[in-house]
């Protein structure tokens, strides 16, 4: 298994962060995905290294990024307005040092990562990206299902690949399918049966919670092909 090569990125006038970039094999499908952590562990996390390994031996480009409170090691994730400009300096970086990033870039992200990315997409719908992988979306906080999250989805404008997990308390397929079924360009919910935020089983089966993974991250690779080979079209967004 190659190493990653890491990257140095500024984020605004004093502050910096490691980015590590997971290049694919000779077999690459030209395409490169940031995939952002969650709120409660970093891009060293079990879950972001096995998924961005995976993915590149699957032909992706991978980019990992920590957000700044995780890099300076605090616990508590930075405002909304910090956390997309932490994203947003990433996406400038890795579009100078990655290749297939100037062609296909898709961004993403678990839990709080995949919401920012929206966020960031949303903000700013002549951003040079041609999708978004959103790994457990947080819809709402655990028992709030009133507090919804997904106001600004439908100024996204691109593709999106919602991966849901059967039991998430953060929002199952059930909540998120008929807003999903209702995006403009056309989202696509992949619901994994009994996993939870994290998309993992609550049985301890290990090869079960192997062969989900590697469901998920197939199923990432193809839906990503298929917006490459149907031109990823990106609609503008009407105020």
């Amino acid at each position: 298994m190659k190493s990653p090569k890491e990257l140095a990125v500024q984020v605004g006038r004093s502050a910096g962060i490691t980015a590590l970039l997971y290049s694919s094999a000779a077999h690459g499908i030209g395409a490169a995905l940031i995939l952002a952590h969650g709120a409660g562990a970093g891009q060293r996390s079990p879950f972001i290294v096995d998924f961005a390994n995976a993915l590149t031996d699957l032909g992706l480009d991978v980019n990992t990024f920590n957000f700044l409170y995780t890099e300076q090691r605090r616990r508590l994730p930075d405002r909304g307005p910090i956390l997309e400009e932490c994203y947003r300096a990433v996406i400038d970086a890795v579009r100078d040092e990655v290749d297939s990033a100037r062609r296909f870039l898709f961004l993403g992200g678990k839990s709080m990562g995949g919401r920012i990315a929206t966020q960031v997409a949303a903000a700013d719908p002549g951003l040079p990206i041609r999708g978004l992988v959103l790994l457990g979306y947080p819809l709402h906080p655990p028992g709030r299902p009133e507090l919804r999250r997904d106001a600004h989805l439908p100024a996204v404008g691109r593709p999106m690949l919602f991966v849901q997990g059967g039991r998430d308390a953060f929002g199952t397929p059930a909540e998120l399918g008929p807003f999903v079924a209702s995006l403009s360009p056309a989202a696509m919910l992949y619901g994994v049966e009994g996993t939870d935020h994290s998309l993992k089983l609550s049985r301890k089966s290990p090869a079960e919670q192997t062969a989900i993974y590697a469901g998920v991250q197939r199923t990432i690779v193809d839906w990503i092909r298929t917006i490459i080979a149907t031109g990823g079209e990106i609609l503008p967004r009407h105020d």
